[in-house]
């Protein structure tokens, strides 16, 4: 595509504001390198390889003097072929280096934007919470009710890290479980519970290498320092689910693919100086559960519909007013085509939260990763993958409290979430 269409990949990539586009004149500077390169060498094998066999044939008839010249020639032309061979892998090696480095083209339908300013609104679910009383914020519900303890949780890990306790410990376990059902049984999710630690293969697979590496965990094996970046703490369960089936090929009857899968997510997010001691908008380690789907580029986008609606149902059943957006070009992540977010409402923060964030990166990833299927008539092609929070704690956390906070200072529970959390309220601090 990057050599048949330069304009439109140019066009596309400019239409997210980063200045991408920039970087394809020297992928294409590169990539015409090593073809030439590879053709040069042909030609030189193919030259050497008639010299070789004159050779023979010349000191057959005695003729050394000329078959030394011969020998002489070869020689030179196999110098030659290893310095083109040499210059063929290094410019392969640069540009896919390059190529690594660009994002995604947005797909037609997304909205040209520069920012979230530019995001057009889909839908609104819900109206916001009314109150009789003067509503508390999520920090001053925990500390009331003892459901986190942020100045232990920071001395524990440092700023961004929570520490949940008591009541707010059963209600995050019961949130996962009560998701995870969802999921698997409503929605057609198989479950799959993923390593947390993962190789640098797998982040590059989903996009979040090379361009994320500074917000990344990296693991050292103990004291041997050789380790140090082959291993990284998952930001995502995406990252090691999306890249189950990396390098294979599935038949066609397998797809679609769909599987959901709780983790703890760590994200370093170099620069964040805001992370402070207290409170759950912006941590570096929360809990979510995932949505990943591998299917054909026909139903791509159906999928996605679906996958929002999903991710939707976990919101209605919990009595959240939310939106969803769609994210324009300018603000669409590093490997997404299209992209839906869903923001629900928190009273005490007086804002929307993204609590999913629903994508579809169409072959991107796939290619990345090498994950193909054999089409109906045997063909060997690149699916979509699509990945969605189904939701993300512990913004989905916030918005709970703060929505059913009670003027006695009791959390009443929504009715679907009681069976998981064996209560109907977190009673009020006595």
């Amino acid at each position: 595509m990057l050599r048949d269409r330069p304009d439109h990949v140019r066009e596309r990539l400019a239409s997210r504001h980063g200045g991408d586009e920039a970087r394809l004149a020297e992928v294409l500077a590169l990539d015409e390198q090593r073809r030439a390169a590879v053709s040069e060498v042909e030609q030189l094998k193919a030259l050497r390889n008639a010299r070789s066999k004159e050779i023979g044939a010349l000191m057959g008839q005695k003729r050394l003097e000329e078959a030394e010249a011969r020998k002489a020639e070869v020689r030179t032309l196999g110098d030659r072929i290893t310095a083109l061979d040499r210059t063929v892998a290094e410019s392969e090696s640069a540009r896919d280096a390059l190529m690594l480095t660009l994002p995604n083209l947005p797909h037609a339908s997304v909205a040209p934007g520069k920012d979230a300013a530019d995001n057009p609104e889909i839908r609104v679910h819900g109206t916001k919470a009314e109150f009789a009383f003067t509503p508390r914020n999520h920090i001053e519900l925990c500390e009331r009710l003892g459901l986190i303890d942020f100045a232990r949780g920071a001395k524990l890990s440092g700023s961004g890290f929570l520490l949940y306790t008591g009541w707010g410990a059963r209600l995050e376990r019961a949130l996962i479980n009560f998701l995870i059902e969802l999921h698997t049984t409503e929605h057609g999710y198989s479950e799959v519970a993923p390593p947390y630690i993962i190789g640098e293969h797998c982040m590059v697979g989903v996009g979040q290498f090379p361009k994320f590496r500074d917000q990344a965990y990296a693991v050292q094996e103990g004291l041997d320092a050789s380790t140090m970046g082959k291993l990284y703490l998952l930001p995502t369960a995406e990252a090691p689910v999306a890249n189950i089936h990396r390098e294979e090929i599935l038949p066609a009857a397998r797809l679609p693919v769909r599987y959901c899968a709780y983790s703890p997510c760590f994200r370093a997010e170099a620069g964040a100086a805001g992370v402070g001691t207290r409170g759950m908008i912006r941590v570096h380690q929360f809990d979510k559960v995932e949505l990943i789907k591998i299917v054909t580029p026909e139903t791509g986008y159906d999928e996605l519909e679906q996958m929002v609606l999903n991710a939707e149902r976990v919101l209605q059943l919990l009595g959240l007013h939310y939106r969803v957006i769609n994210l324009c070009t300018g603000d669409m992540g590093f490997a997404s085509a299209k992209t839906y977010d869903i923001e629900v409402w928190a009273p005490g923060q007086n804002s929307f939260l993204e609590v999913s964030s629903c994508s579809n990166t169409e072959d991107f990833q796939a290619r990345r990763m090498n994950l193909r299927y054999k089409d109906a008539s045997g063909e060997n092609r690149f699916p979509h993958v699509l990945n969605g929070s189904g939701t993300a704690l512990a913004r989905l956390f916030v918005a709970l409290l703060e929505t059913h906070q009670q003027a006695d200072g009791s959390i009443a529970i929504p009715e679907p979430l009681r069976p998981f959390l064996r209560a109907e309220r977190i009673p009020a601090a006595g």
